[in-house]
């Protein structure tokens, strides 16, 4: 499954993956996004998968963020 794109959502816990796509992301989100940094081309690591279709803990750059479910169905990753 290495080098196909899929969605944030479908990334496993522990799993590390290269972002390729936020266009789908809301605007005001894909601003929150990139004035944390994360942007097309950037690694992130899954730390946490929230049950119920809660947050998404992110790990990038040495930092933890969470980004809501809604949010991880829209961006496109590629596993690494």
């Amino acid at each position: 499954m290495e080098g196909i794109h899929v969605l944030l959502s479908e990334l496993n816990r522990g799993e590390k993956a290269r972002i390729v796509d936020l266009s789908r992301v809301n605007d005001m989100v894909k601003r929150r996004l990139l004035d944390l940094g994360v942007m097309e081309g950037m690694e992130i690591q899954l730390k946490e998968r929230m049950p119920f279709k809660g947050p998404f803990m992110l790990n990038h750059g040495g930092q933890c963020l969470g980004i809501r479910h809604q949010e991880a169905v829209q961006i496109e990753i590629k596993r690494l």
